[in-house]
């Protein structure tokens, strides 16, 4: 039997029991730096990061969590409590058939081959001159993702161009070193995103990390945990793949522009270090590639999250949808009304105008009903549609519009704002009426009374009598507190105040400097004001509108069309329904006034545009759409039309037709003004250098067509040589009914590019619209131009809103663009008869060509019609790169 020392054991049973336990803290130690080396590290069953602090949960762009098939099924059930939609954002505007179900996005499944020389750099796109600090803003602009303004590459993921109020979109791979559980962090100025696939491909997707969603917050360089959502959980990664990642990152115009994204391996204590070189790869390589051409730009769930968003309610009132209906027959319009001429006095044919001064001569139109043209939604920083001064308006507000009803015992309140108006302009301007309305100087005392009441100013109630005037009563400036004193008695210390005027003013502006270093304790209480829950005012009807006037107002861009009263429109309307029927035996009803337009001419008439929705007695719904003319009484004899010549004789009429025998306006037909439904109309763009907006205007345009089934018009592209894709390849493969590309040497010149265009056209009976590349068109616009363009007679100067920096048509934010003219429908026959185009004068520079043309056309004796139109947008867009202006780094680069 072998000797087994069982005492021996039995005593130093703790000395054993101590050794056991660090050889198996041995073993562990050396299993775990084991699995370290190999990039597997031992999983920690709480989410602590470095500092304590805990892992935040983030959010695919589905706005559910998303999950690594690799991670253990009860690490994902532990933190399925914490599921939550990215911040701001409901689940069911992620959704909209219903929170759970994904969006139908266009994503991009497949990874383009990889080659080993896409090392050491990513794909880097930029997106300048757009306002805001959020991702989402990056989102909104119209050319996101495919159409950046510049792509090129960066090596390392940290990047600050100094810059302002640009968005960056950085892709590509990583490659991680070794297999393990890894953690990543973004730092940013301001917002961004970064997203991570766990494959190759851009559709698989999930946000991991971000800073912020609403613009305000950011972190200084480095600062990877300063918010809970810029730390990643921990995702397992192979050395033996690639991993496609995204990152968006927006800068506004402030702060110290930089995004950064770190990485470290998940133990306690690591510290993130940048993603460098050694570790990422091209997405592809686009060097060789046109702006126009973005099929390999992956198109994943980062650019395209809340993409599809429930319709809301529109924001501004001009977004609301117009009415649309079939118009009535040409035929079944003949007749109705008594033929006229038709000579405004307001054409200036022949007459001298100075140079620019055309616009002095555009006359607005009457607009019935409201077409909520006047941009409400922009009139809290712009209030010049109420012809108040700003100043005014910043300090007493509309309160003189009110009447305060009075109680009883209480000043009148007209009175008192009026008082301490005239109180505040005194003080500000320093006049002489400032010493006679200073309060009254206290009753006199003894000397060390008044010594003692000099250095602690004491704080008493102010009394009320009266038997006193308001002069003497106590007076509290807007800009300091003043010592509040009795009433001075009449009669009271009259010499010394005279005596005191100049030496006083000059002690009150030095204790006013000097208050805040001398005051001492105070004595007394401050009375607080009282507030009058109760008070009522009484107000009457007020119409802004009726200040304004038909003159073309240059001051206030935020106004809308001039508003036709109700009851002229409907005067009119009711007159013109009386004598169709009269003429087709009522076979038409008034369904509704679609639309009135009123020019005013106070010495012969007023001409109206007429569009009418009708009711056929067969059924059918119908559209009207015709100039008609009220003459007075007065302007009978005597008229001719523009060309001299007398009315043709008019054809026989209904007896409904005759004029009024009591001398009241009459309407009549005004001869010539007649437009045409089918008549061409050419758009006319130069363009150079201006891809991604070449492909907008295109599809626009093919959008147009598909939406109002009008197949009457054209694009034609004066194109100056541009580089940056094939202008005519992207024209014939545009869905266009109708298009001609125009190729020109040289620099980029408007006017040339104008009259070559206009020049192409050979129908001299056809509309040609001088046109620009970044507009967005509403589908009203075909018919605008032709209704408003009329052969001999009238030309189209539509006002376009021009958005501001991060507004898009569907929130527009902007003003109207009152002074330009650059956009102008005419006839191409008044377009030749005026000599076109001035290209001697404007060359390689534009700007004024619009009004040289304008003085021409009103010398000409056309009228210009000039409205503002609903949804009628020129795009915000960076002016860098334009027309081939090359930046100072590019030309430093080529000089020898």
């Amino acid at each position: 039997m072998p000797w087994f020392p069982v005492k021996k054991i039995r005593k130093q049973i703790k000395l054993l029991l101590l050794l056991l336990l660090l050889t198996c803290a041995a073993w562990l130690t050396y299993v775990h730096l084991s699995l370290v080396r190999q990039g597997r590290a031992l999983r920690q069953r709480l989410g602590y990061g470095r500092d304590g602090e805990k892992l935040s949960g983030v959010t695919d762009g589905r706005g559910i969590r998303a999950a690594l098939s690799t991670q253990r099924a009860e690490d994902s059930s532990e933190s399925r409590e914490e599921e939550r939609v990215p911040e701001g954002r409901d689940p069911d505007a992620l959704f909209p058939w219903g929170a759970g179900r994904p969006l139908s996005l266009n994503l991009t499944r497949q990874a383009p081959s990889w080659r080993e020389e896409y090392q050491g750099q990513v794909n880097l796109h930029v997106f300048e001159d757009w306002c805001g600090g959020a991702v989402g803003h990056l989102r909104r602009n119209l050319h996101f993702p495919l159409f950046p303004h510049t792509r090129t590459t960066v090596k390392k993921l940290a990047v600050s161009p100094k810059w302002k109020n640009y968005g960056l979109r950085i892709f590509g791979f990583i490659h991680p070193a070794r297999d393990g559980d890894v953690q990543f962090s973004v730092a940013s100025d301001d917002n961004s995103e970064f997203w991570l696939s766990p494959t190759e491909s851009p559709a698989g997707a999930q946000l991991v990390a971000f800073v912020g969603k609403t613009g305000s917050e950011w972190t200084a360089p480095g600062e990877f945990t300063k918010f809970s959502s810029q730390v990643s959980k921990p995702r397992r990664l192979m050395a033996s793949r690639r991993y496609y990642f995204e990152l968006l990152h927006k800068q506004d115009d402030r702060g110290s522009d930089h995004v950064e994204v770190g990485w470290r391996a998940f133990l306690p204590g690591l510290k993130f270090e940048v993603i460098g070189s050694a570790h990422i790869s091209l997405y592809t390589d686009e060097s060789a590639l046109k702006m126009d051409h973005v099929a390999h730009v992956p198109q994943s769930p980062a650019s395209h999250v809340g993409g599809r968003l429930l319709q809301e309610e529109p924001r501004a009132d001009m977004l609301r949808p117009d009415p649309a209906a079939p118009r009535v027959e040409p035929w079944s319009l003949e007749n109705v009304l008594e033929p006229c001429t038709y000579a405004p006095t307001y054409v200036v044919k022949d007459f001298p105008i100075a140079r620019y001064q055309g616009l002095q001569f555009v006359y607005l139109s009457f607009v019935y009903p409201n077409d909520h043209t006047r941009l409400t939604h922009m009139e809290t920083d712009n209030k010049c549609f109420y012809r108040e001064s700003p100043l005014y308006l910043e300090r007493f507000g509309f309160y003189k519009y009110m009447k305060m009803d009075r109680e009883e015992g209480e000043e009148d309140e007209e009175e008192e704002v009026q008082r301490r108006a005239f109180l505040f302009l005194s003080h500000r301007t320093g006049g002489p009426q400032a010493a006679k309305l200073r309060p009254p100087a206290p009753a006199p005392t003894t000397q060390g009374s008044r010594e003692g009441q000099a250095r602690e100013p004491e704080l008493t109630a102010p009394t009320t009598d009266s038997n006193y005037s308001s002069e003497a009563q106590p007076v509290t400036s807007f800009l300091s507190l003043s010592q509040v004193s009795r009433p001075q008695l009449p009669g009271e210390n009259e010499e010394e105040e005279e005596g005191d005027d100049e030496e006083g003013a000059q002690g009150e502006e030095a204790a006013l400097e000097d208050s805040e270093e001398k005051a001492g304790p105070v004595r007394g209480r401050w009375r607080e004001d009282a507030i009058n829950w109760q008070r009522t005012f009484s107000v009457g009807s007020v119409d802004f509108e009726m200040l304004r006037s038909d003159w073309n107002d240059l001051r206030c861009n935020v106004s809308g069309n001039l508003q036709l009263q109700e009851a002229e429109a409907v005067d009119v309307v009711a007159q013109y329904m009386e004598r169709l029927n009269a003429r087709h035996g009522g076979r038409y009803a008034l369904l509704r006034i679609v639309n009135v337009e009123k020019r005013r001419d106070s010495a012969r008439g007023s001409r109206f545009l007429l569009e009418l929705e009708l009711q056929e007695r067969g059924g059918r719904r119908l559209r009207l759409s015709e100039y008609v003319f009220l003459r007075l009484p007065r302007a009978h004899a005597g008229d001719t039309d523009g060309d001299g010549e007398r009315p043709e004789p008019a054809p026989a009429v209904s007896p409904a037709a005759s004029a009024h025998p009591d001398g009241r306006p009459e309407l009549c037909r005004p001869l010539r003004l007649a437009w045409r439904q089918d008549v061409m109309v050419h758009f006319i763009v130069p363009v150079k250098n201006q891809a991604r907006w070449v492909v907008q205007f295109l599809a626009d345009m093919a959008a147009l067509h598909v939406r109002t089934g009008d197949s009457r018009f054209s694009v034609i592209l004066v194109d100056f040589e541009s580089e940056d894709m094939d202008v005519e390849r992207a024209l014939r493969a545009a869905p266009l009914p109708r298009y001609q590309y125009l190729r020109r040497t040289g620099n980029f010149e408007r006017s040339a590019g104008l009259q070559a265009g206009v020049a192409a056209v050979e129908d001299a009976s056809s509309i040609v619209f001088l046109c620009d590349l970044h507009i967005h068109f509403p589908p009203s616009i075909l018919d605008g131009i032709r209704k408003h363009c009329v052969e001999g007679k009238l030309a189209f100067a539509p006002v376009v809103m021009r958005l501001g920096c991060g507004s898009s048509p569907g929130d527009p934010h902007g003003y109207w663009e009152v002074n330009g003219f650059g956009l102008f429908g005419i006839y191409k026959s008044d377009f030749d008869r005026i000599g076109g185009m001035n290209t001697e004068e404007f060359r390689d520079q534009w700007g004024g060509e619009d009004w040289e043309l304008l003085d021409r056309v009103l010398q000409a004796g056309l009228e210009v019609e000039r409205l503002r139109v609903r949804n009628f947008y020129h795009h915000f867009h960076s002016k860098r790169g334009m027309w081939g202006v090359r930046s100072r780094k590019a030309a430093r680069k080529e000089a020898p």
